[in-house]
């Protein structure tokens, strides 16, 4: 975002744009309502669109944007990327990063190892009980990793308005998970995607990691100690591989924004495929547009990171993104890494998530209420 903030205001010499980061913990904690505040840009997560779009937080794309643009966007979107962002019948952010969780080695440990990259559930298990395996285990991951097992066992969760999941699935996909956390080292439930990739490129004793979402530069040479390689996932049921939880960035626009035309400006700018495929790559970047994922040039810089793993963004699983999820995904997703970390009843931590998710669910009809009666 440095390098797309300079070379437009080289373009725009009338316009600066000046980019503040956080942690990867605070993208996914602190209140973007209080950003917005402050901020004309921010790079946000699709799930908290439903809140954004309930209290006005960002303004419509579709208000700044033309129609041909935002429908290129739509063509080239990877997987559902795009649509992530839609609510109400408007887009409120731009796609130009997108991520699932997909599998990632060490090449030259799996050699030594003499195995080759797991293609099933069972593979996977038999190399993690040789304590050759580590995946990002913190509360929101292994939540999203719960998300996934659901799918594989042939219920996607939040099928229905009001539904859940089925207490014998979830129950089902916990110990399933538990069981693989219980064959990695314990320290895996401290971290997130990054610190997993650290590890895996700094150490020599994980070979494979077999979810977690994914980040090009560690397959870009130079970046780390050891060049990591990406793919797909492995078959967790049948025939068909694992669908994992959609994540990527989006870029949104303030309604508290002052100069509305030069934000659009920019925020168009950066998703376009000329930039997205070019200048957004080649200084780190994991486009939103699709264009980048097929370029070859993209893919030669980055050991074909993006045409290996584009399989698994075509078809991950899209979170809910009602007003009341993030709550929920808090709440849930320290659920799942307590069950994880102390064990206990499957079923009754089900049935504990299921609640967290109705409660979720009545706040955010007491919130429509609010704002209702706030707008009459």
């Amino acid at each position: 975002m440095l390098a797309t903030a300079q070379r437009f205001s080289e373009i725009h010499p009338d316009v600066e744009v000046a980019w503040e980061k956080r942690s990867l913990q605070e993208f996914a904690d602190f209140p973007v309502e209080k950003l917005a505040e402050t901020f004309d840009l921010l790079v946000i997560d699709h799930p908290f669109i439903g809140y954004a779009a309930r209290h006005g937080t960002f303004l419509p794309v579709d208000e700044g944007l033309d129609a041909d643009f935002l429908a290129d966007q739509d063509r080239n979107s990877v997987g559902l990327s795009h649509r992530s962002y839609f609510y109400d019948g408007h887009p409120w952010a731009l796609a130009i990063d997108a991520a699932t969780p997909v599998s990632s080695w060490r090449p030259d440990l799996l050699d030594k190892a003499g195995v080759s990259v797991p293609e099933t559930w069972d593979e996977l298990l038999a190399l993690a009980k040789r304590r050759l395996v580590a995946f990002p285990s913190i509360p929101v991951d292994n939540l999203m990793n719960f998300y996934m097992l659901c799918c594989a066992l042939g219920e996607g969760p939040f099928a229905g308005e009001d539904a859940f999941v089925d207490t014998e699935t979830g129950a089902e996909a916990l110990t399933m998970l538990r069981e693989l956390v219980s064959l990695c080292s314990p320290e895996i439930l401290t971290w997130n995607p990054i610190a997993t990739y650290e590890a895996m490129t700094a150490r020599d004793d994980i070979a494979y990691c077999p979810f977690a979402f994914g980040y090009s530069n560690y397959a870009r040479p130079g970046y780390a100690r050891k060049a990591l390689a990406f793919g797909d996932l492995c078959r967790i049921r049948g025939a068909e591989r694992a669908h994992t939880t959609l994540g990527g960035t989006g870029l949104a626009v303030s309604a508290a924004c002052r100069n509305r035309e030069a934000a659009f400006r920019y925020a168009r700018y950066v998703a376009s495929a000329d930039c997205q495929r070019t200048l957004y790559v080649q200084n780190g970047g994991q486009p939103g547009h699709r264009s980048a994922w097929t370029d070859a040039e993209a893919n030669r810089t980055t050991n074909s990171f993006f045409r290996n793993t584009l399989p698994a963004l075509d078809r991950a699983y899209l979170r809910p993104r009602y007003s009341g999820y993030i709550e929920f995904q808090d709440q849930a997703g320290a659920g799942v890494h307590y069950f994880l970390r102390e064990g206990g009843n499957a079923r009754a931590a089900v049935e504990e998530l299921r609640r967290c998710f109705e409660q979720s669910k009545l706040k955010e009809r007491r919130g429509f209420q609010a704002c209702s009666e706030i707008m009459s």
